[in-house]
């Protein structure tokens, strides 16, 4: 029992970034609030850059540094969606005061 615990191997974080990313399609499936949709989004993408590191870790060489890189560009990426995603949804819930996406029909008002 205890090698489980204390010998982490690639898999484990493969088989966490896969729970991860289950997590969060289950999340954008089920959930209509978009906080959740958005926070949804956030754990896949967490989840895909987990995968990419274990790799690169894996393989390791030259092609680890390009992976880490990447990874990096991902959370800039979903940094900015988030702001952008938390402004829309804090100006839709000013005019609408309600931020369910099923009622959410059309963005004018």
């Amino acid at each position: 029992m205890n090698d489980i615990l204390f010998n982490v191997g690639y898999g484990h974080f493969l088989v966490l970034a896969a729970v991860l990313f289950l997590i969060g399609v289950g999340g954008v499936l089920v959930r209509r609030n978009a906080l959740i949709l958005l926070m949804s989004v956030e754990l896949m993408l967490n989840a895909a850059n987990m995968t990419l590191i274990a790799f690169a870790r894996m393989w390791g060489g030259a092609e680890a540094i390009g992976a880490h890189t990447f990874a990096l560009i991902v959370i800039a990426v979903a940094a900015a969606e988030a702001s952008v995603g938390l402004a829309i949804v804090v100006a839709v819930f000013r005019g609408r005061r309600n931020v369910d996406v099923d009622r959410l029909t059309t963005l004018r008002h």
